[in-house]
């Protein structure tokens, strides 16, 4: 009888790999742990709790779209906030007094317009790379594939080629490869508190680095997601969609309907992932499957530090009343 309540037990703590560190995202605080020479830097904050009533940001398939944005925000912040700390240690050992532009850096990346303006330069970089580019490969071998619904699912398999491929050669730089490290530590330890077992490094180094809410579980089930949105948008619309004789205003009419799309496809990966992270069974494992096998790339086995950061992490965020984080 235990066992099973440990099983059924799911958690909505999520977190994030950073430089050296891991941001623990819980429902009443926010912590991010840094390793540094000094040892453990911790930053608490409190979150903002949304009000009790009615609000539209709550809606199914709505509230995708603002968690997306708070939880790109929250992470961008505790990436900087992590990477100061790398700075300084460099800085300290080449130079004792830093530069006039290392001064202004430093302030600037502290302001919350240069937050938002790294995750809006984020967004952008990622619908260029998984949206925008696939849609113009896939122009150039249109007119070989004259079929709608095949031309979709090409340009798909396209965008999965991507994914996958960004992801490897992410894995395969020095810098990164710890950073992965620190993203199974992250997981292990959020594993481990699901499992109803004490936070210790013996505890989380036994579970799996594997975990079904992943950020890239989620962005998989985005990129899948868009293959079939898009596939049916492009054949039911495509009476009344604009063609031009010129190639290049094909392409440029089919990434407008895809970026009019993108939120729609934002909002049920959501929605997808919250099913996924609050049920098991043998329908959700096989959705979050092909995301699971893509966190063989993403993450690495970590060492006892790292998980003594996760530890460190994710015991900041516990709420005080049991059960109130339940997903």
């Amino acid at each position: 009888m235990k066992k099973q309540s440990n099983e059924q037990f799911k958690t909505m703590i999520g977190g994030q790999a950073l430089i050296e560190g891991i941001m623990m995202l819980g429902p009443d605080k926010s912590a991010v742990v840094v390793r540094t020479k000094d040892g453990l830097q911790k930053k608490i904050e409190e979150r903002k709790k949304p009000s009790p009533g009615f609000s539209f940001k709550k809606l199914p398939f709505i509230r995708g779209l603002f968690n997306f944005w708070t939880s790109m925000k929250i992470g961008v912040s505790a990436m900087m906030y992590s990477a100061d700390f790398m700075i300084e240690e460099e800085t300290s050992e080449t130079q004792e007094n830093p530069s006039k532009l290392d001064q202004w850096l430093e302030e600037k990346l502290s302001t919350g317009a240069f937050t938002t303006l790294a995750v809006v330069l984020g967004i952008c970089l990622s619908v260029g790379l998984f949206v925008v580019l696939p849609s113009f490969i896939g122009s150039f071998i249109e007119r070989w594939i004259p079929n709608e619904l095949v031309h979709n699912l090409v340009e798909g398999m396209i965008r999965v080629v991507i994914l996958v491929g960004y992801m490897f050669l992410m894995s395969r730089m020095k810098d990164m490869k710890r950073v992965f490290a620190y993203h199974g530590a992250e997981h292990k330890t959020i594993r481990c508190y699901e499992a109803r077992l004490p936070l210790t490094v013996e505890n989380v180094r036994n579970q799996t680095r594997l975990h079904p809410r992943c950020g890239t579980s989620f962005l998989f089930v985005v990129v899948f997601l868009s293959i079939l949105v898009f596939s049916v948008a492009s054949i039911l619309l495509e009476p009344i969609t604009p063609t031009f004789d010129s190639g290049i205003l094909n392409a440029l009419v089919r990434v407008g309907l895809k970026l009019v799309l993108l939120p729609l496809v934002v909002g049920i990966a959501y929605e997808i992932n919250r099913l996924v992270g609050r049920h098991d069974n043998w329908f959700t494992r096989a959705i979050s499957a092909p995301g699971m096998w893509l966190q063989y790339i993403t993450t690495n086995e970590p060492d006892d530090s790292m998980i003594e950061v996760g530890i460190a992490a994710l015991s900041a965020v516990i709420p005080e009343e049991e059960g109130t984080d339940l997903w």
